[in-house]
C-alpha cells in the first residue's frame, strides 16, 4: 500500500503508529485498573456504548441542526446491508425505513412536546395530515416561524458526552489497524467485522474496511462500507464528495444525486457540488429540477450571471416561461442601471417569443434610458419589436446600424431583421436585407438563395424566384422545403416535364446505399417527394408511372399498420429488449454488492414502477436464455441467441403516416387501385383494396367503400383464383340482393372456384330472399349440374312464377323438365316431354324466333329422339343470317376488345350443321351429311 491509498481519508502511517500507542496505552490503564480491584468501573467501561448522564448546554446552532444520523438498535447485522437479502430487497430500502422510522418518531415527539406547553387542540398537527412534509415544514407550522429556543431531541450522542469503548474493542481495533498498516488485508477483515458485530455503532471499522478494500481495487466494496460510515458520521462533507465521485465513476446517477445532496447539506457553502447536482439532472433530462439548482446558485451568488442566464434557458426550455422571465425581471429590478446586455438581450428574446413585444421594448429602453445609443443586439431587437407592432418607420431608424460595410460583422443580425420581415408578410423589405447578404462571406449561402426566391415570388417576380430556388438546391441538394416551393413556381408557369425532373431522383440512385443508421436520407425518398411527383404523373395522365411512383410507400405503409394493429390486439403487450433497458436505466446499474444502489433515482413514481417491471421482465428473459442455452448444449447442437428476433418486430415509422388520417391520401388510395386495374395489375390492386378496406372502414366515406368494393369485385370477375374478391362480390349482392348485374359477377367467380365454398352464403340468400330470381335461378343450376333435374326444375318454376315472360327462365324450364323426363324413375314421361317443349316454343316466341332458340328447339327434338322434327329446326338456324353483338358487359368491365374474335362468333350454324350430319349419318345419308361439314365446318 502506498502513501496515496493510505491518506484517502486522512490518515496517513504516522498517525496509525500514534493511534496504535494510545490503544496499547488504554490496554495498560485497564489493566491497571483490573490489579485495583476497581471491576465496578471497569465493568461500566466494558459496555459497547455508554453515554454519559452529564451533558452540557447546546447553544442555538446546534438546535436547528436535523441531520439524521444512523444507529444501529438491537439484533441488527449491519454486515447484512452489504447483500441483496433472501427476499429480494435491496440494503437501501432496509436503511431508508430505518431513517423514515426515526424522522417519523421524532416528529411525533416534537408535536407532543409542543402540545404539552398549551397549544390549542384545533392548531394540533398530525403526521397523517402532511405524509410529505419534512421536519422542517412541521416546525415552522407548530411555531408559526418563532424559533425554538429549548433543547434539542437527539438520537444518539449529545454534544458534550462522553463515548467510552471498552478495552476489548480497542485491541482488536489497534490489531486491525496495525494489519491494514502492513497489508495483512486478510487477517483485517474478519477482525474488523467482529468488532462491527459487538459494536455496530462504531464509525472506525467501516471506514478501515472502506480502505482496505479500496487498496485491494474492489471500489464497488469500498463505497459500500463508505456508505454505512458516512450514515453513522453524517457530517463528514469530504467523505460524501469522494462517494459522489466514486458513484459517478460507476454510472449509478441514483446514487450520485443523493449522495450529492448529503454533501450539498454537510458543505452548503461549496458550489461546485450545486454544479454537479444541476449538471446530472441535466444528463438525466430533468430540465426543471435543473433550472431550480441554477436558480439557487444565482440567488447565493447574485453576481453569477452565467447561473441566471443558464436558469431562465432551462426555465423557458421545459415551459415554465412565466418563471423564466420573473427572474430575470427580477435581476433588472435589482440592477436598473448597470444591467447586463445579455440578461436585456435574453429577457426580449423570451418576451418576443410571448409576442409581448411592447413589453420588451419597454425593458430595452428602461435599462439603458441612460444611454445615448443602444448596443446593435439590443437595436435590433427593438427594432424586431417595432416591425411585430406595426412601427415600420421607428424599426428602420433601429436597423440603421446595418450597414453594407458591417454586414459581415453582423450577418446573423441582418437574417434575423429579414426574417421579421418575412414573418409579418413584409417581402419587400425582406428581400431588401435578404440582397445585402448575397455578396457577404460565408453564412447559409443554400438558405439565404431559397429565402430571396421566396420573396421574389411573393412580389410576382417568378422568373427570378425559379433562378434563386436553383441556386439553393446547388447549395442545399437536400433541402426538400426549397425543392417543393420550386416545383410549385414551375407548375404555375406550367413547366410541368421540369417540375418531374427535379422531383425524379438522381440516375444513380440506385447504387446509392441507404443504411438504418444515417440521419440523413436522401431527399428521393421523402415521403413529400413522392406524394407531389405522383399527383404531377397523375393530373398528367401518367397512369403508369403514377403506379410505380406510389404503390411501394402506400403497400408499406398498410403492412406496417396492420402489424401494429396486431400488436395493439394482443392481450399481453411484449416489450422489446431495448425498451426494457431504455426503462431500467432509470435504476442505475443493478450491482448487488452497492449498499445505495437504489437511492431514490430522479424519476417518476410511475417510471420507477416501470423500471422495476423492466427489470423483472429482463431476469426472466435471461432465465430463459439461459435455459435454451443449456438444452442447447445438452443436446450436442450449436446454440444461437434469438435476441434480434426480440428486436424485429419493433416499431418502424411507415412512409405515409397520414395515409389513413388525411382525405386527401384516402382518395389517393382509391386512385392507385383504379390505376392498378387499368394496368392490370389486378392482385396488387386487390391488395391494396382488402387492407384499405380492413384498416380503414371507420374512417373512409361510404361512397369510396363502395367504391372499392366495386373495383374488387371487377378483379374477381378478371381474374382465377380471387382469394380475396369474394368478400367484395358477396357485399355488392349483399347491398343489391335483386341486381342481376351483380348476381352475374358473383356467379362468373362463383364457377371459377369450388361450389361448396359458396353454399352457406347463397343457402342464407336463398332462405332471406325467396322472391330474388338470380339466386333461384343459380340454385337450379347447382341441381342441374349434379344432374338432380327435378329439384332444378321446382326452382326455375318458381322463378317462372314470378317473372313468366323472360326468355332465360322459360328456357331453363324447358330444359330441366326435357331432362327430367329421360329419367328412370318418371311415369309420366310423355306429359313432361310436352311441357318442357311448351316452354321452349314460349323461349322461341319471347326471343322473336332468333337464330338461337331455334337451335335449342331443335337440340331438345334431337335429345329426345325426334329426329325428323330436329332436322326441321336445324335447317331452319342453317337458314338465318345472323349478325355478330357485341358480348354483353358487367358493371365496372373494362372497354369492349373484338380484336381476338372472328366474324360470325354469335352464328350457330356451324353447331347446327355439325348435329344436322350426325341425324343424316345416322339415317344412310353419308353423302348428304359429307356435304354439310364441307359447306359449314371446314375454312375455306
Amino acid at each position: 500500500m502506498n502513501e496515496k491509498e493510505a491518506s484517502d481519508d486522512g490518515m496517513n502511517m504516522d498517525d496509525l503508529l500514534s493511534n496504535q500507542k494510545d490503544i496499547n496505552a488504554t490496554e495498560d490503564n485497564n489493566a491497571g485498573c483490573s490489579q485495583e480491584n476497581q471491576t465496578d468501573d471497569c465493568n461500566a467501561e466494558e459496555e459497547e456504548e455508554e453515554y454519559d448522564e452529564e451533558e452540557e448546554e447546546e447553544d442555538d446552532d446546534d438546535d436547528n441542526d436535523d441531520t439524521y444520523m444512523l444507529r444501529f438498535e438491537g439484533e441488527v447485522n449491519p454486515l447484512a446491508l452489504i447483500e441483496v437479502d433472501a427476499d429480494g430487497v435491496y440494503p437501501y430500502e432496509h436503511l431508508e425505513r430505518m431513517e423514515y422510522e426515526a424522522l417519523a418518531d421524532k416528529k411525533r415527539k416534537a408535536i407532543i412536546d409542543y402540545n404539552s406547553q398549551g397549544m390549542p387542540p384545533e392548531k394540533m398537527l398530525r403526521i397523517e395530515d402532511y405524509p410529505q412534509a419534512t421536519f422542517d415544514e412541521l416546525y415552522a407550522e407548530m411555531t408559526h416561524g418563532t424559533r425554538r429556543k429549548s433543547k434539542k431531541i437527539r438520537r444518539g450522542r449529545r454534544k458534550g458526552s462522553k463515548r467510552k469503548i471498552s478495552p476489548e474493542i480497542t485491541r482488536k481495533l489497534g490489531d486491525a489497524t496495525l494489519h491494514y498498516a502492513h497489508g495483512r488485508y486478510e487477517e483485517a477483515i474478519p477482525l474488523l467485522k467482529e468488532i462491527i458485530l459487538i459494536s455496530p455503532n462504531l464509525v472506525e471499522p467501516y471506514h478501515t474496511l472502506g480502505l482496505i478494500y479500496n487498496s485491494m481495487g474492489n471500489q464497488k466494496r469500498a463505497l459500500a462500507f463508505y456508505m454505512l460510515a458516512v450514515h453513522l458520521s453524517p457530517k463528514d462533507a469530504s467523505l460524501w464528495k469522494l462517494l459522489v465521485r466514486w458513484s459517478i465513476e460507476q454510472g449509478n446517477r441514483g446514487q450520485a444525486r443523493y449522495c450529492l445532496d448529503r454533501a450539498i447539506k454537510a458543505d452548503p457553502e461549496d458550489m461546485g457540488l450545486r454544479y454537479q447536482r444541476a449538471s446530472l439532472f441535466l444528463e438525466l433530462g430533468e430540465h426543471q429540477k435543473a433550472a431550480e439548482q441554477y436558480d439557487q446558485i444565482w440567488h447565493l451568488r447574485p453576481k453569477n450571471l452565467e447561473a441566471l442566464k443558464t436558469a431562465a434557458t432551462l426555465y423557458q426550455k421545459c415551459g415554465r416561461q412565466e418563471r423564466s422571465i420573473n427572474i430575470l425581471e427580477d435581476y433588472l429590478k435589482k440592477t436598473p442601471k448597470d444591467a447586463d446586455v445579455d440578461v436585456v438581450c435574453l429577457l426580449a428574446s423570451f418576451l418576443m417569443s410571448e409576442s409581448a413585444y411592447e413589453k420588451a421594448l419597454q425593458h430595452i429602453h428602461q435599462a439603458y434610458s441612460s444611454v445615448k445609443e443602444l448596443p446593435a443586439e439590443l437595436s435590433i431587437k427593438a427594432g424586431t419589436c417595432h416591425i411585430h407592432l406595426g412601427n415600420l418607420e421607428k424599426s428602420e431608424d433601429c436597423f440603421s446600424v446595418l450597414t453594407q460595410e458591417n454586414v459581415n460583422d453582423y450577418a446573423h443580425l441582418v437574417i434575423e431583421v429579414a426574417d421579421s420581415f418575412m414573418s409579418v408578410k413584409n417581402h419587400e423589405f425582406a428581400l431588401k436585407y435578404y440582397l445585402m447578404l448575397e455578396g457577404s462571406d460565408g453564412g447559409n449561402k443554400g438558405h439565404l438563395n431559397g429565402n430571396i426566391g421566396r420573396c421574389y415570388y411573393f412580389l410576382n417576380a417568378r422568373t427570378q424566384a425559379i433562378d434563386y430556388m436553383y441556386k439553393a438546391l446547388e447549395e442545399l441538394d437536400s433541402d426538400n422545403e426549397a425543392r417543393l416551393d420550386l416545383v410549385s413556381y414551375l407548375l404555375v408557369e406550367n413547366k410541368e416535364n421540369e417540375a418531374i425532373s427535379v422531383l425524379s431522383p438522381p440516375h444513380d440512385s440506385e447504387s446509392r446505399i441507404c443504411l438504418p443508421s444515417d440521419t440523413e436520407k436522401p431527399w428521393w425518398i421523402d415521403e413529400r417527394i413522392k406524394l407531389r411527383l405522383c399527383f404531377i404523373y397523375k393530373s398528367r395522365g401518367l397512369t403508369e408511372a403514377f403506379v410505380d411512383t406510389i404503390f411501394p410507400l402506400v403497400r408499406e405503409t398498410l403492412f406496417l399498420e396492420t402489424i401494429q394493429r396486431r400488436k395493439r390486439a394482443r392481450t399481453k403487450k411484449r416489450l422489446t429488449r431495448s425498451v426494457l433497458y431504455k426503462r431500467l436505466q432509470v435504476l442505475g446499474e443493478t450491482q448487488t454488492d452497492n449498499v445505495f444502489q437504489g437511492f431514490r433515482p430522479v424519476a417518476s413514481s410511475a417510471d420507477l414502477s416501470k423500471a422495476a417491471r423492466a427489470k423483472k421482465a429482463l431476469q426472466k428473459k435471461e432465465t430463459q436464455r439461459e435455459e435454451k442455452r443449456a438444452a442447447a448444449l445438452a443436446a450436442g447442437i450449436e446454440w444461437q441467441s434469438d435476441e434480434s428476433d426480440d428486436e424485429s418486430n419493433a416499431y418502424r415509422e411507415p412512409p405515409l403516416p397520414k395515409l389513413l388520417k388525411d382525405e386527401d391520401q384516402l382518395t389517393l388510395i382509391v386512385d392507385l387501385c383504379k390505376g392498378l386495374v387499368s394496368v392490370k395489375k389486378y392482385w396488387e390492386a386487390l391488395e391494396i383494396i382488402t387492407s384499405s378496406l380492413k384498416l380503414a372502414q371507420n374512417i373512409l366515406s361510404t361512397e369510396k367503400q363502395e367504391e372499392l368494393r366495386a373495383l374488387g369485385a371487377q378483379i374477381a370477375y378478371n381474374i382465377d383464383g380471387p382469394t380475396n374478391g369474394w368478400d367484395c362480390a358477396r357485399y355488392i349482392v349483399t347491398q343489391n340482393p335483386y341486381s342481376f348485374a351483380a348476381w352475374n359477377c358473383y356467379y362468373k367467380i362463383m364457377l371459377r372456384s369450388r361450389m361448396d365454398k359458396h353454399k352457406k352464403f347463397l343457402q342464407e340468400k336463398f332462405v332471406k330472399h325467396e322472391d330474388c330470381i338470380p339466386v333461384l335461378l343459380i340454385k337450379g343450376h347447382q341441381w342441374s349440374m349434379r344432374s338432380q333435374h327435378q329439384a332444378a326444375a321446382s326452382c326455375y318454376l318458381k322463378a317462372y312464377k314470378l317473372m313468366p315472360e323472360n326468355a332465360l327462365v322459360n328456357l331453363c324450364v324447358g330444359t330441366a323438365l326435357i331432362n327430367l323426363a329421360l329419367g328412370l324413375r318418371l311415369h309420366n314421361k310423355h306429359q313432361c316431354v310436352m311441357q318442357g317443349l311448351s316452354f321452349l316454343y314460349n323461349n322461341l316466341r319471347l326471343s322473336e324466333n332468333s337464330q338461337e332458340a331455334l337451335y335449342n328447339l331443335a337440340r331438345a327434338y334431337h335429345h329426345v329422339g325426334l329426329v325428323s322434327v330436329a332436322a326441321t329446326y336445324y335447317e331452319k338456324v342453317l337458314a338465318v343470317h345472323q349478325i355478330d353483338h357485341p358480348i354483353p358487359k358487367l358493371p365496372n368491365d373494362g372497354p369492349e376488345t373484338t380484336n381476338d374474335l372472328k366474324p360470325g362468333y354469335c352464328d350457330l350454324k356451324r353447331e347446327a350443321a355439325y348435329n344436322l350430319h350426325l341425324i343424316y349419318k345416322s339415317s344412310g345419308s353419308v353423302d348428304l351429311a359429307r356435304q354439310l361439314l364441307k359447306d359449314y365446318c371446314t375454312f375455306k
